[in-house]
């Protein structure tokens, strides 16, 4: 391809149009960010109970500013726009990740179960102090024995009708509560998730306010507390464990918005399937999720920040005699940096759709039905999934990128590795959450998605949804746009035709899609048709069923990609995008070309071209790669490491086009 001129980025344009509606908020917490930017410093030098104590003053503090209420009712303190709640929390992924995990407890999981699950008279009594930070909380789901199956918890809440109280006890270890953040120090009441009993008789999992220290911070009768001990990283957060024992609440603490207890045990609901209940239950604590996954996306904007600036001052090798070359100018290095750029734009532009999806349902006026709930906690859970593998993946390529230097921790990237690396597992295991987007595919969103299990899923498609899945995802439809990527024929055409075209991009990812997941619901039927238990059926399928989540969640995200770039007006600053875009959809194939080559729809000719493509690509991004990165809006501050000084390794040349 010919050398072009490169595009001169507009910086300040960038990020106002990647800051998008919440601009200003993102602006103030930015600012916030830098007015406490010695905790970084902190979280290397403190021991860990200093640093515990100084990370819940910061969460305080910024409580009192309003920064962190964004997403709570006015009549409470708080600020009344989910949206701009989130864009505040994904902005603090910028900074220090214990202080962000730390306000998610307190605002997201602990407010947020209250906010969500609660009624005015929870509302009344707990979510002024909860704002303030007066009262720090926790949330109180996960138990050690039984991880992300919520649904067999082990505590149980047994109604007294003679003293018209609820009872919490923890019957074994393996139904403590386990990894609770906030538990260890700092909490004083918890939103416990048990299962509600009523005269022998279970009535599935509920949420419960339970007291669990007094105000001079001394644990109340029949709870106990340890403390979790120190972790691979988050150790700004007190995570610990909870047992209950015969722990009396009063009746008005359940949490009573989808199903309630009158005095005399009467057990009511307006939702008659407890399956349906529960998953109803749930779905409308997707916004961690959603919070989680823009946050890592976040964090990787500070992994690429540092490397890419590390290397526009990191001279090593050169001609003989010669002056040495700047990392940024070998083709291996862009190759390893500039994808990652190019997905965690894409990812961002993604995230944007999500959010404001879900701004959308929880500020909507009336009653969202409940397909578009479903949808949305589908793209919750996928989009969470891929954004925090995305930060997994980035955060170690720019450690290694730095070399030696990315092994320090003045550097942040040691920090930023440790404290995202629990993403992949919290607010769900991602493997998991991939699963409930392949349900909500394969079912299509019925009203039947909330009372099927991973079991019933499978009988449900082989039994009678297998020729509605092939019918809608309709792979054949797609051929025709794809036809010259065929590896077969006499006349295949110029491979490197329509590469760079955004609908054949689409019609790639469309089309792997929709044929992995008529592929899940054939061999879902095949395996119940031959008498195989479904569990059996289920089990060998489900790299299968993880794939065609993933192929969704990607095409997904490349559809929010090109859906913004068309949005904008003809500039510099679109081409730039532009051939991001192209990079993240090109290397995307270029990493499953194997399949696409395996199921007939790419040639060796029209792989290699793409590989071609993909390094012209990176060689055309070079000059800008720095703008981009700027572009991203990370204070610097929050970048400000030992290594980021240019002088210190000569004279650089930001303009190499190599």
């Amino acid at each position: 391809m010919a050398e072009t001129t490169a595009p001169v980025v507009d910086v300040p344009a960038l990020t106002t149009f990647l800051d998008g509606t919440y601009a200003e908020v993102r602006a103030l917490t930015r600012k916030r960010l830098v007015e406490y930017a010695d905790i970084l410093t902190d979280a290397r030098e403190l021991d860990r109970d200093k640093f515990r104590e100084r990370v819940k003053q910061v969460v305080v503090e910024l409580a009192a500013t309003g920064q962190t209420g964004l997403g709570f009712p006015v009549e409470y303190g708080g600020g009344g726009d989910i949206g701009a709640s989130i864009a505040a929390f994904e902005t603090m992924g910028f900074g220090d990740l214990s202080v962000l995990v730390k306000v998610g407890v307190q605002f997201g999981l602990y407010g947020g179960a209250i906010l969500q699950l609660g009624t005015k008279r929870h509302h009344d009594k707990y979510l002024a102090g909860m704002v303030k930070a007066e009262v720090m909380g926790c949330f109180a789901m996960t138990e050690t024995g039984h991880g992300s199956n919520v649904q067999a918890l082990g505590t149980r809440a047994r109604y007294d009708v003679e003293t018209r109280e609820f009872v919490i006890t923890t019957p074994d270890d393996a139904s403590r509560k386990d990894y609770i953040g906030n538990a260890a120090a700092h909490a004083r009441s918890a939103v416990v998730f048990a299962q509600l009993e009523i005269g022998g008789a279970s009535e599935g999992v509920h949420a419960f306010v339970v007291p669990i220290r007094d105000g001079r911070g001394r644990t109340r009768p029949g709870v106990r507390i340890e403390d979790d001990g120190r972790k691979i990283g988050l150790n700004g957060v007190d995570n610990g464990r909870i047992w209950f024992d015969e722990v009396r609440v009063p009746r008005e603490n359940l949490l009573n918005r989808y199903a309630d207890v009158s005095e005399a045990g009467v057990y009511t609901s307006e939702i008659d399937n407890p399956d349906r209940r529960f998953f109803t239950m749930l779905g409308t604590l997707v916004q961690g999720r959603v919070c989680v996954g823009g946050a890592a996306i976040n964090a990787s904007k500070v992994a690429l920040s540092i490397a890419v600036k590390y290397a526009l001052g990191r001279r090593q090798f050169g001609n003989p005699g010669g002056p040495e070359e700047l990392l940024l100018d070998y083709g291996l290095h862009q190759r390893r940096l500039f994808p990652l750029i190019a997905r965690t734009y894409a990812m961002h532009f993604a995230q944007e759709v999500l959010a404001g999806e879900l701004h959308a349902v929880f500020s909507a006026t009336e009653e969202v039905d409940e397909r578009t709930r479903r949808s949305l906690e589908s793209r919750a859970a996928g989009t969470k999934a891929v954004g925090t593998w995305h930060a997994s993946e980035t955060i170690q390529e720019c450690r290694e990128a730095c070399g030696g230097a990315g092994y320090l921790s003045a550097n942040r990237l040691d920090a930023l590795r440790a404290d995202t690396d629990v993403f992949t597992t919290f607010e769900g295991d991602n493997h998991i959450l991939l699963q409930l987007v392949a349900k909500g595919l394969l079912t299509d969103y019925s009203t039947s998605f909330g009372e099927l299990d991973q079991l019933g899923m499978v009988r449900f498609v082989a039994g009678f949804a297998v020729e509605t899945v092939l019918e809608r995802t309709a792979v054949h439809k797609l051929v025709e746009r794809i036809r010259d990527v065929l590896p077969t024929g006499d006349d295949l055409g110029d491979p490197e035709d329509g590469l760079l075209d955004s609908e054949y991009q689409l019609a790639m990812f469309r089309w792997r899609e929709e044929h992995m997941l008529s592929g899940v619901a054939r061999r879902l039927k095949r395996g119940m048709d031959s008498d195989m238990e479904p569990a059996e059926v289920f089990s060998r399928c489900q790299d299968h069923v993880i794939g065609a989540a993933r192929a969704h969640v990607e095409r997904l995200v490349l559809e929010a990609f090109v859906a913004k770039i068309a949005s904008m007006p003809e500039s510099d600053n679109r081409t730039a995008l532009s051939m991001l875009c192209d990079l993240y959809a090109l290397t995307v194939i270029e990493a499953g070309r194997g399949w696409w080559m395996e199921h007939g729809r790419l040639s060796s000719q029209r792989a290699k071209a793409i590989s071609r493509e993909v390094g012209d690509l990176c060689r055309r991004i070079r000059p800008i790669a720095e703008d981009l990165v700027d572009g991203f809006g990370v204070p610097p501050e929050m970048q400000v490491a030992e290594m980021l000084d240019p002088s210190t390794f000569g004279p650089t040349d930001h303009e190499g086009t190599r």
